[in-house]
């Protein structure tokens, strides 16, 4: 490809990234052409780059008001998104808009006139509703994991966006699955279609079937999470029932675990991603929510607890592990009998599990949450000095540290937990007084 701009350059050195990668030289090459274009690709393989750099170079830092609109079929990958645009650098404004985010700062923030909009598509709506921001020099929409957002039900929302947006010049859509129809509502005709999806498994992920005498499985489930070292899981169930009844079970075991689904409040699903992240958890109980999109470290181990009724789903909650060139191991928990989907057949090779059961450990670290952020000017170095000086902790003993708009969540090492809340307590940071407690 022709030498990347010196604007590409800086986006993809803040991003500590060497080169783009092959879809994203791909999608460079194609946004050369005045067509749509449709970036198909699994999950982890960078997608989200391959649209904001073509989406870069579309815009001009001479012109006022908003450039671009990113639709996310979720409040996570809308906010995902925007923290990788800001990490790249760039002198454009970007705002995120979300259901669970106060409508009235989201207000202020577009009468700003942000170059970039991102958002989902029911308050983006809500918003062009209540002529919040003009639309009528959106040049670029791009639909990130479009056939998610038709699959969530946001068909009218996004259809009604688009007639008040008029007539972009460039329309972008992303899937992690080839299989999806475009409505006709995006106006896509003729797309420069850049196909990087991949049947096969990957090289890396290990298939193992585990069996259960019973109909349903927390037993089997938690003998096995005994077994696998400790790793890092995840558990995909079809429905948020059974999310939170098999953490339930969990818990009476006192096995630490989060759960995370559609039905939780921002807030929870938030500090959820952010446990995970920092080690805390290492055992997440989800719906296919958490197949895509998300902003979580490698896992190790997918159990399949309940299993998807299409191919495609089963593909993505895989994604989750042996990317690149790691290996993993995805587990599907099946009744004695079950013959499993016809998608895969013949069924992996069977996993013995030992008679007794062997509770997994607790993570050697736990999460603070912090009542105090970026709104209160604190910052990453400010939580790290309190909880140094005022808390006691050694290098060694504070683990990764995210700061929010309204709070901090921090990683400790659990056996230094108690002692560092009595030393917090009632204490300031950066001068303000702050509530500390454990993140549950």
């Amino acid at each position: 490809m022709q030498k990347l701009s010196e604007q590409l350059q800086t986006a993809l050195q803040n991003l500590a990234i060497a080169s783009p990668n092959a879809l994203q030289v791909a999608a460079l090459q194609a946004q050369q052409q005045p067509k749509d274009m449709v970036l198909l690709a699994p999950t982890g393989s960078g997608k989200t780059l391959a649209f904001l750099l073509p989406l870069l170079q579309q815009l001009n830092s001479r012109k006022k008001g908003p450039q671009a609109l990113v639709l996310a079929p979720s409040r996570e990958l809308a906010l995902q998104i925007e923290s990788v645009f800001k990490k790249m650098g760039t002198p454009f404004y970007i705002t995120c808009c979300y259901g669970g985010h106060a409508v009235r700062v989201e207000k202020n923030n577009l009468a700003a006139q942000p170059d970039v909009i991102i958002g989902t598509p029911g308050r983006v709506a809500d918003h062009l509703r209540r002529g919040h921001f003009s639309a009528t020099h959106i040049k670029t929409i791009v639909f990130d994991e479009f056939d998610k957002a038709l699959e969530f039900g946001f068909h009218k929302e996004m259809s009604e966006i688009m007639e008040m947006l008029g007539t972009p010049e460039r329309r972008i859509l992303t899937s992690a699955t080839h299989s999806i129809d475009i409505p006709a509502f995006t106006g896509v005709k003729d797309p420069k279609v850049l196909d990087f999806t991949v049947d096969a498994l990957p090289k890396g992920l290990k298939l193992k079937t585990v069996r259960s005498n019973e109909q349903d499985k927390p037993e089997v489930l938690l003998k096995l999470l005994g077994t696998v070292h400790n790793q890092t899981c995840l558990v995909f169930c079809n429905h948020r029932e059974a999310v939170e009844r098999i953490s339930n079970y969990l818990n009476r075991y006192d096995v630490i675990n989060a759960c995370f689904h559609g039905g939780l409040e921002q807030e929870v699903r938030e500090r959820t991603l952010a446990k995970l992240r920092n080690g805390s958890t290492r055992i997440l109980i989800a719906t296919d929510l958490a197949a895509r999109g998300l902003d979580i470290p490698e896992i190790k181990c997918v159990i399949h607890y309940q299993m998807p009724p299409q191919q495609p789903a089963f593909i993505h909650r895989n994604g989750r592990t042996a990317r690149m060139h790691a290996e993993g191991t995805a587990y599907l928990l099946l009744s004695t009998g079950d013959a499993g989907p016809e998608y895969l057949r013949p069924l992996p090779p069977s996993f013995l599990l030992p008679e007794t059961i062997r509770l997994p450990e607790k993570p050697d670290w736990a999460t603070l949450y912090i009542g105090v952020g970026k709104k209160d000017k604190v910052n990453k170095i400010d939580v790290v000095g309190f909880l140094s000086k005022i808390g006691g902790l050694q290098k060694d003993e504070l683990g990764r540290v995210e700061i929010r708009d309204r709070c901090a969540y921090a990683a400790v090492q659990r056996k230094k937990l108690k002692t560092v809340l009595q030393k917090v307590c009632n204490q300031k940071i950066k001068g303000k007084k702050a509530k500390v407690n454990m993140a549950r």
